[in-house]
């Protein structure tokens, strides 16, 4: 597919948007909300979430140009190409991965027409690799070196090799087989390694060590403290531990691991969480059938994502309402407020997936871009938030966009009434009362008291956070990131900014080895200011 090389402000749909940002709805009117069908009409269905977005500064005058901007600039169009093999992680005329993006294959596997059957193919061959291996978990065929059953399994890797894992087994753990869970070392302060192996029974752990290249430093470095920790135990490592990277790669060596399962160069860290990276350890805690459902999710979301319709097509109106406040209205951040406590790790991950992805300052084509392109992503768990951030979105000096996300019913089915209504009607209402605050505000005549509101929001609504609802999510954010990236025409797949900080670090770390000796160095002299 052909790189677009318009620049996107120079457009018409851009100019007529810029326009229309001149006089926004005021969603702070008196009645804004209630005139007319507003509520009603400004609702989005995929995949069995529901999008309501009558709390956001639009009217359909602005839907309508939003929608038009998407179809002017093909962000659909381009979306399809990517879900059928097109090269899209590229940068036009330099140096760059070149490389198809295809983490949808993944949940394509169970297609009967795959948008690329090449890719599912493959899916599916590591899909049916992982089933096999689960069943002989399950029988006891596949066991410890000490000959008992696996309870717990420890996935040690970094960014997309953790956050997006992580967040989806926090959300589902409810749904754990008996007997199973999850741990995670992640980070390279030694303390977290110490912290997730104190009181492990290393006889009943299955580790999954997660790197592509098999090269990644913090994830080699907690692996060799988790393989002393084996020996020191009397425990063959070799017996315990699960390669997830690329073939051929350092860490496909079956002499060091029980199984070997592949990641692909078409599949970028932070868009993997359905591939065996987060699949492995996903599909020995909930299960195959759970895992299933899971990536039926995500497929479901992926096909409403070529919805040619914007109404039809919820993470294309997620993605456009968020390009008019960034762009627009001029709002630099955005909140992620989950009230689901199983979600409490959610927004961890899109930080990664949407600032990795988006926090780019040129084009598919190496231009400076022409506009702000990603926000600042961050957000915590509701009720919680409430009583701690919430002040500085209602009455403080920045206005905050808000993506709220609730479920009508609770995840475990545990519930009762206190004062007349039960805790999870409490959840549902606080969700509401808080989008409708920021949208209207108050008036009163001591300022102390007064909200300005016109603050906008949208609400993303599901039934119970189950897995198919969860793979659904997921797959809701991974599109709205895509697509928001195609309608700054940036490349949302690459992360080369994360390479600087990597080479320099090792500078450091060669100036902290025995060899380092080397006195006038900035690093040098930088380290002796910590010790002197």
């Amino acid at each position: 597919m052909k790189i677009p090389t318009q620049d996107v402000t120079a457009s018409t749909s851009w100019h007529h948007l810029a326009d229309l940002a001149a006089r926004p709805f005021a969603l702070n009117n008196p009645d804004a909300l209630v005139r007319g069908d507003r509520l009603e009409s400004m609702v989005c269905r995929s995949a069995g979430l529901k999008l309501l977005f009558a709390t956001q500064r639009v009217d359909h005058e602005v839907v309508k140009a939003l929608a038009d901007y998407a179809d002017e600039h093909q962000l659909v169009e381009q979306f399809r190409a990517m879900r059928r093999g097109a090269v899209l992680n590229r940068i036009e005329g330099w140096e760059s991965e070149n490389r198809q993006v295809l983490h949808t294959s993944c949940r394509d596997l169970f297609s009967v027409r795959p948008a690329d059957p090449a890719s599912a193919e493959q899916a599916r061959r590591e899909f049916d690799k992982l089933r096999f291996f689960l069943e002989e978990v399950d029988a006891g065929v596949v066991q410890g070196a000490h000959g008992q059953p696996f309870e717990t399994i420890l996935n040690v890797g970094i960014g997309g090799s953790d956050l997006g894992p992580r967040a989806t087994y926090e959300a589902l753990r409810s749904f754990a087989v008996k007997g199973r869970s999850a741990r995670f070392i992640a980070n390279v302060d030694p303390d977290d390694a110490s912290a997730q192996l104190s009181g492990l029974n290393l006889a009943r752990t299955l580790v999954t060590v997660v790197s592509k290249s098999g090269s990644t430093l913090e994830t080699l470095t907690n692996e060799t403290l988790v393989r002393e920790a084996f020996y020191r135990a009397g425990l063959d490592p070799a017996r315990h531990f699960i390669a997830v990277t690329g073939a051929g790669s350092p860490m496909d060596n079956p002499e060091h691991y029980l199984r070997s399962f592949y990641m692909f160069d078409y599949i970028g860290g932070r868009y993997s969480t359905t591939s065996m990276v987060g699949c492995v350890l996903l599909g020995f805690c909930l299960g195959v059938e759970q895992l299933s459902e899971f990536l039926r999710g995500a497929h479901a979301m992926d096909e409403a994502a070529e919805a040619s319709a914007i109404g039809d097509n919820m993470p294309l109106m997620l993605a456009m309402l968020g390009l008019w406040n960034r762009n627009f209205l001029g709002y630099p951040t955005l909140a992620i407020l989950p009230y689901s406590q199983a979600l409490h790790r959610f927004a961890a991950h899109l930080q990664q997936c949407d600032m990795e992805s988006n926090g780019k300052s040129i084009t598919r084509t190496g231009a400076p871009v022409s506009m702000p392109t990603g926000p600042v992503i961050w957000g915590e768990p509701g009720t919680n938030g409430q009583h701690a951030f919430y002040q500085l979105m209602h009455q403080g000096s920045e206005v905050v966009p808000v993506e709220f996300i609730g479920f009508l019913n609770p995840q475990r089915g545990q519930d009762m009434v206190v004062r007349g209504t039960n805790s999870q009607q409490k959840l549902i209402a606080n969700l509401l009362a808080q989008a409708v605050a920021f949208a209207v505000g108050r008036n009163h005549t001591n300022p102390n008291k007064r909200f300005v509101g016109n603050r906008p929001s949208s609400i993303i609504i599901g039934e119970r956070l189950n897995p198919r609802l969860m793979g659904a999510l997921l797959a809701l954010y991974e599109a709205k990131i895509v697509l928001q990236g195609f309608g700054w025409n940036i490349n949302s797949f690459d992360q080369e900014g994360v390479e600087l900080g990597k080479a320099l670090a090792g500078q450091f770390m060669r100036q902290m080895s025995e060899d380092g000796t080397e006195s006038s160095t900035l690093e040098a002299r930088l380290l002796s200011l910590l010790t002197n």
